[in-house]
């Protein structure tokens, strides 16, 4: 993750000449702390080096947030506006060229085994070969303080290739996912809440106090579990990734949520469990801020309490169990959010899309749109049909598994065979009415009933018919869940309905089908829709039979930064050589990589559990996924900002990419 981000609105150039950078003086420890800003929680200076005045100078951050305006009033001395007239081309020298004008970089300082050491840091789409890499250090190196402890930190994965070449004692290093790995802090969803802290040192505990959970409590664990019921914060010992269903609900609920190593000792030398405090999580804080509050008198009910979810209305009248290669976003009243999504991406790989560039067609200053990116990404001339080019590459890319949905009006006609059933949902209906200690029996009573209960003929048949017509010679298949009560406004169910992988016989495909049903009214679906003002009633779930495809590697990709809201650039991707299950459950730690998806290149946030970086190769399908992911983002927008991040679920092997889900994530 590079300490370097670029502005998106203009600085304008202080009147006075003070302090706006130290030029060919040593950087001691007294200039770094007056000169650097803070991001991600790391203080840092920015350096420009003028090759040809051979001078270097550390900027002030307080007066310049991108090296490039800088240049303009103190180097070059062009007005801003007119300088940046030209900034794709000073761009491609600056970061590109073998004969460039200049260097620009950051130095960090970090907490590194018990010690404090300075990493030497370019912009992530600096493509700077070894001989360059060598000569920036040693320019560095002679211009800051001796007693620094500095070490290289390779911006993109480019840079982790040229250094391998330099002896490590003639430069050393340091790589982003060993800073990762060292982090005792890690912001996980930004926000402010109060309450009152709970801390389960295990599950057992967590599970056996679950009932006295209130919304108003602040969760502490080593991690937090996918089973958490609504509450006002969260606090995990342990890393997780940001793409976990956790911290998916987090962003949902808008509550904060991170990474403290040692929240423990913190809580326990101040004795803070079960007392009330105030959360301030920051993606660029050192730690997260706890201070004590006075317990409130009354308590008033949450914003979300008042906030009720506004449902569209289904249909659940229409029969058709249909193929996904027929569906499209308007059918989500019939068959679900996730059927009708994934139907929508076949679409655009088929017919392609006229909304595919609309991310890189937005005014993004200093930049009139990002389009010359996306035809520097295609290897095309700029002024080439750039929609068609990208919705070709789209289709020659990416591929979506085949399968079937099955709407809402067959649950319901399973439903109403039952008359015990009927009358389990009668029951739990009034006891909602009445907010009764019964819910979560009577759940588990109805679910056990939906699951015990036969699928009559009529549905088998119908269901048997649509997989031989779409899914003949499929041997194993996977079922998902597709309610309309998922992926809504402040209201995602990340992870809260049933999903069931591996299945290889026609019963178990039926079984399946009612654990999917049966999902719908779990304690936990139940209670969170019921507190979020969606009602039972209101409340329907379709079932999708895909073929499940064999996983080389799979994760999931969001379209943005998840631990910089302002980064407009990168995009966020997961990756496991295992199963993308325990990824957003939290069982693994999955290896963790950002990819620009406007100047291109990527950088490896962690390895997780691997003892290696992916290949080369496996490092461009990733590159290429980023890309292909804003394109579908720009698809997917619900308006014209097309600035809405997209949650994609993807797996890839040798037959190719594969997106098996879309879904928003919250900004």
């Amino acid at each position: 993750m590079s300490l370097y981000t670029e502005s998106v609105t203009k600085t304008d150039a202080p009147k006075s000449t003070e302090n706006f950078a130290l030029v060919n003086e040593p950087l001691t420890k007294i200039f770094f702390d007056q000169l650097s800003g803070i991001l991600g929680s790391v203080p840092f200076v920015k350096f420009v080096v003028d090759r040809k005045n051979n001078t270097v100078h550390f900027l002030n951050d307080r007066f310049y947030h991108l090296h490039a305006y800088y240049v303009a009033d103190h180097i070059v001395k062009e007005p801003q506006d007119q300088f940046l007239k030209k900034i794709d081309s000073f761009n491609e020298n600056t970061y590109h060229s073998d004969d460039r004008n200049f260097y620009f970089g950051t130095i960090g300082r970090i907490k590194y085994e018990n010690r404090s050491v300075y990493t030497l840091e370019t912009q992530e789409i600096d493509t700077m070969k070894q001989a360059l890499i060598e000569d920036l250090y040693s320019i560095i190196k002679k211009n800051i303080d001796q007693n620094f402890e500095l070490l290289f930190k390779p911006a993109n994965h480019i840079q982790e290739k040229a250094i391998e070449e330099i002896s490590v004692k003639k430069m050393p290093r340091i790589f982003t996912s060993e800073i990762y790995a060292n982090s005792t802090y890690i912001s996980l969803n930004a926000g402010v809440s109060e309450g009152r802290i709970r801390c389960f040192y295990d599950e057992v505990s967590f599970q056996a106090a679950h009932e006295s959970i209130e919304w108003y409590d602040i969760i502490v664990m080593h991690r937090v579990p996918d089973d958490v019921p609504r509450v006002s914060g969260m606090i995990n010992a342990d890393f997780t990734t940001p793409l976990s269903h956790t911290n998916v609900l987090a962003a949902g609920w808008k509550i904060p949520n991170c990474i403290q190593r040692d929240i423990f000792e913190i809580i326990q030398k101040e004795k803070l469990d079960r007392k009330w405090v105030r959360l301030e999580v920051t993606s660029n804080g050192i730690k997260a801020n706890l201070s004590l509050i006075s317990e409130p008198k009354e308590l008033k009910k949450p914003n979300w309490v008042m906030q009720k979810i506004t449902m569209e209305t289904p249909d659940v009248d229409d029969p058709k169990i249909r193929s996904l290669q027929d569906l499209r976003m308007s059918d989500r009243y019939k068959y679900g959010t996730k059927a009708a999504n994934i139907g929508e991406m076949k679409y655009v790989l088929k017919q392609g899309s006229n909304r595919i560039l609309g991310f890189y067609q937005v005014k993004r200053p200093p930049r009139e749109n990002l389009l010359p990116h996306i035809a520097h990404f295609l290897s095309v001339p700029e002024n080439s049909d750039l929609l068609k080019l990208s919705a070709d590459f789209l289709s020659n890319f990416l591929k979506v598994p085949r399968g079937i949905a099955i709407p809402f009006s067959i649950q319901r006609r399973f439903l109403e065979t039952s008359p015990k059933i009927q009358q389990g949902i009668g029951k739990l209906k009034m006891a909602l009415e009445l907010d009764a200690h019964e819910i979560d029996s009577l759940c588990v009573s109805l679910q056990k009933l939906i699951l015990k209960t036969r699928i009559p003929e009529s549905i088998r048949e119908e269901i048997d018919r649509m997989i031989i017509k779409e899914l003949s010679g499929v041997s194993t298949f996977v079922l998902r869940s597709s309610s309309n009560a998922e992926d809504l406004e402040n209201f995602s169910a990340a992870g809260i309905y049933e999903s069931v992988n591996h299945i290889t016989s026609t019963e178990k495909i039926f079984e399946g089908i009612k654990q999917v049903w049966a999902s719908l009214v779990s304690a936990r679906s139940v209670r969170l829709r019921q507190q979020s003002g969606i009602s039972l009633d209101d409340s329907y779930m379709g079932v999708i039979i895909q073929e499940e495809v064999e996983s080389g590697m799979g994760g999931v990709m969001v379209t943005k930064n998840p631990m910089e809201k302002n980064d407009f650039r990168n995009v966020y991707i997961n990756v496991s050589l295992k199963s993308v299950i325990d990824v957003v459950q939290g069982g693994e730690l999955p290896m963790q990589y950002l990819y620009n998806a406007v100047e291109g290149g990527g950088t490896t946030i962690s390895l997780g559990g691997a003892k290696e970086d992916l290949s080369v190769e496996r490092l461009d399908i990733l590159r290429k996924m980023a890309f292909a992911g804003r394109l579908m983002q720009s698809h997917f927008s619900p308006d014209y900002t097309f600035n809405h991040p997209a949650d994609i679920e993807w797996l890839a092997n040798k037959d190719g990419v594969y997106f098996l889900q879309l879904r928003p994530y919250a900004k």
